[in-house]
C-alpha cells in the first residue's frame, strides 16, 4: 500500500525547522504513521517547491491514500506557491479517493470545494486546543470512533474555516473555531479535514513556539513573555495527562477506515 503526504511549508520554512533541531510537519507524520504501521510505502511531495510536480500528478492514481499536513501560510495571501498547492490539491480530489486533511490541509481541501477561510476573529490555537466537543454527527462518524466526546490537541492555527463546503458535515467544534472537524466529498475525494494536529506532540508544539517568539510576541499572540511562559506551562500540565493513543485517534482512524493497517 502507498500514500502520499503533501507538505505544505515552504522548503525555506522547512530548513529553518531543521536549523533549529526542530522536525518538520512531514517527519512529524511519519512518526506517527509508523507508530501504527511500518508496512506503508510513503511518498512525499512539495507542491510550492518541487519542479517535478506535474510527473507526481501523472501518477496520483497510484495512491491508496493522502494526508496534507499543516504550514505556516495563509490561504487568503493568495501567493503563487499557494495557488501551486490549491492546484494540486484539485487534481488530488479528482484522482484520490481518501484524503486526511490537517489543519492547513483542511484549509486547502476547503478551499478547492468552494468553502472559504478566513483569520480567525475569536482568537488563536497556541500549541493546544481546550474544549474540542463532538456533536451527534460527529460521534456517528469513524473518524472519532473511541474518542472522548470532548477532548484537547495540539494545535497551531491563526485561521478558521467560515463557509462549509456544499454537503459538508461538521462533525466537531470548540469556542475558538466552529470548525474543528469536518467530512465531505470532492471530485472521487472522501474528505476528513481536521483544523489541530494529532500526529505532533506537545513537545514540538511547545519548541514551536519558543521557535517563534518573536514573531509571536511582535503579532500580540501573546502580550508579554511571562503570558507566553503561563501558556507554555498549561500545555506541559496538558502534556502529562495526554497519552499518545488518545492524541492519535483520529490517526488510527482514517488509517484504519482507508484499509491502510
Amino acid at each position: 500500500m502507498t500514500i502520499l503526504i503533501v507538505e505544505g511549508n515552504l522548503r525555506e520554512e522547512n530548513q529553518s525547522f531543521t536549523d533549529g533541531n526542530i522536525k518538520t510537519h512531514t517527519e512529524s507524520l511519519k512518526d506517527s504513521i509508523n507508530y501504527f504501521t511500518n508496512n506503508l510505502e510513503i511518498d512525499v511531495v512539495n507542491p510550492s517547491s518541487d519542479s517535478n510536480i506535474s510527473e507526481v500528478v501523472k501518477d496520483l492514481n497510484k495512491y491508496d491514500g493522502l494526508i496534507w499536513g499543516g504550514s505556516s501560510l495563509n490561504i487568503y495571501s493568495n501567493t503563487p506557491e499557494i495557488k501551486r498547492q490549491l492546484d494540486f490539491m484539485k487534481e488530488c480530489q479528482n484522482k484520490i479517493t481518501n484524503i486526511l486533511a490537517i489543519c492547513w490541509g483542511m484549509q486547502v481541501a476547503v478551499t478547492v470545494a468552494g468553502g472559504e477561510v478566513k483569520k480567525c476573529t475569536k482568537g488563536s490555537h497556541r500549541g493546544i486546543a481546550h474544549n474540542i466537543n463532538i456533536n451527534e454527527d460527529g460521534l456517528k462518524h469513524p473518524l472519532y470512533k473511541n474518542k472522548n466526546k470532548v477532548f484537547n490537541t495540539p494545535a497551531f492555527n491563526f485561521d478558521e474555516v467560515v463557509t462549509l463546503p456544499k454537503g459538508a458535515t461538521l462533525l466537531a467544534s470548540n469556542a475558538i473555531n466552529n470548525v474543528m472537524g469536518i467530512n465531505f466529498k470532492s471530485g472521487i475525494s472522501n474528505i476528513w479535514g481536521i483544523q489541530y494536529h494529532p500526529e505532533i506532540t506537545y513537545d514540538k508544539m511547545i519548541s514551536l513556539i519558543h521557535f517563534r517568539r518573536d514573531k509571536l510576541l511582535k503579532n500580540k499572540a501573546f502580550i508579554d513573555q511571562k503570558e507566553m511562559d503561563l501558556h507554555v506551562k498549561i500545555i506541559e500540565d496538558e502534556n502529562k495527562l495526554s497519552t499518545i493513543d488518545s492524541r492519535m485517534r483520529e490517526l488510527e482512524n482514517w488509517l484504519k477506515f482507508s484499509n491502510l493497517i
